[in-house]
């Protein structure tokens, strides 16, 4: 015997793409479940938590919930560059902190959140549209039902795939760090680290978060390297590698691992009574695999979306797809640039990237950072060439100029 609970909208995830989600639909006089499997939101963190401060604002994100940067050091393994600003443009979450507002935002509004709750299959009407789904919360059986599910479970896209609609990503990031309590960190400058000693697929990092703790961690893209990135992590810390040789005595806090889909835009993220969102959509940026403010974006709209449907009665497909078309319109052309890059980057020697250094050294903190956001608009990429001569002939730039063109 199963407790049953009718919602309009059931929301499966309490990270920040199922917190915004919620957050927007119960704002919207919508009756909301939020099922978390942690036993509290962001029991475990899974990212490193850079995102931007234009964004920060553009959310509302209270300030204490991050650090601000604005200096930037890029290593390879014979090159360093420094792009220092006069103003914070990048930060680093408290990550924790963060999803438990968004959640607390959401709750506020009038959302039900279910944590240690554990969805385990859908449910489905005679024509096999979804209508609900089944968990086990406190070794009972619940079923949610709702007008609307929202998938917002992350890269296990756990709804998505008992439906029998999505298999699991081919591609994507595994990204193992350390949060420490460092001897010597520069609060306001993260670094970056590329090249075969830090990492032969991805690129390795020190991200401060204030009071002399920083984040030491290795992202690695799979499969296009079979190398381990704790055991990465463990190697460079050990070492002393690079910049880390700075910090002086390190002293682990905690210890963070996830997992990040980078197969591009390549699923469809509504069917009847379904949105995709956040990671279960793919919604990350490939150049340095974040995707925080693309899941509170799209988490809000997804959740808008859902709201005007279930009001007019229609839940299809096609009355869903203003969410598909809007992000879409948003980020996929600057995501499929972001991503021809990134291809490039993975067969980069050691040698290509000391080059590659010395190119990022000519822009300006703006222009790193557009790039750094893959934020390929036509416009910034005319700027570029007008600017830096040297940039517009690279193979890099000609090819996100022409997909730029797209827009």
């Amino acid at each position: 015997m199963s407790d049953t609970h009718d919602y309009d909208l059931v929301v499966v995830g309490g990270g920040p793409a199922g917190s915004s989600a919620a957050y927007a639909a119960s704002k919207n006089g919508l009756k909301v479940a939020m099922i978390e499997k942690e036993e509290s939101i962001a029991e475990s963190v899974r990212t490193s938590g850079v995102t931007w401060i234009q964004n920060i604002k553009e959310f509302g994100i209270p300030d204490d919930c991050y650090n601000p940067v604005k200096n930037f050091v890029f290593y390879s393994p014979n090159n360093k560059v420094s792009i220092g600003d006069t103003v914070a443009r990048s930060a680093v979450l408290d990550v924790r902190k963060t999803y438990r507002w968004l959640a607390t935002q959401a709750e506020e509004e009038g959302t039900e959140t279910f944590v240690d709750t554990f969805v385990k299959d859908v449910i489905k009407d005679e024509s096999g549209k979804i209508i609900g789904v089944k968990a086990t919360r406190y070794e009972k059986n619940i079923e949610f039902y709702g007008k609307v599910i929202i998938d917002a479970s992350g890269f296990q896209s756990t709804v998505a795939k008992s439906m029998g609609l999505v298999k699991q990503w081919e591609r994507f990031g595994a990204g193992a760090e350390y949060e420490a309590k460092v001897e010597h960190v520069q609060s306001d400058t993260w670094w970056l680290m590329v090249g075969q000693r830090y990492s032969p697929a991805g690129y390795a990092w020190i991200f401060p978060l204030g009071n002399n703790i920083a984040r030491i961690g290795v992202g690695i893209g799979k499969p296009d390297s079979s190398v381990d990135p704790i055991a990465r992590l463990k190697e460079l810390i050990k070492n002393k590698e690079g910049p880390i040789a700075d910090l002086g005595k390190i002293e682990p806090i905690e210890f963070h691992y996830g997992l990040i889909p980078n197969d591009g835009l390549s699923r469809k993220t509504v069917y009847d009574n379904l949105i995709l969102v956040g990671d279960s959509a793919g919604q990350a940026n490939p150049l340095v695999l974040e995707g925080i403010r693309y899941a509170i974006k799209f988490g809000r709209i997804a959740g808008e979306v859902a709201a005007k449907a279930i009001k007019s009665n229609d839940t299809s497909e096609k009355k869903l797809s203003e969410y598909e078309e809007n992000w879409k319109k948003a980020i996929e052309s600057k995501i499929k640039s972001a991503g021809k890059v990134q291809d490039r980057w993975i067969g980069l020697t050691d040698e290509d990237w000391d080059k590659e250094l010395d190119i990022i050294s000519e822009l300006k903190p703006e222009e790193f950072l557009d790039f750094i956001k893959a934020d390929f608009g036509l416009s910034n990429m005319l700027k570029l060439a007008t600017s830096h001569p040297k940039l517009a002939v690279r193979q890099l730039f000609s090819m996100v100029k022409k997909a730029g063109k797209k827009e």
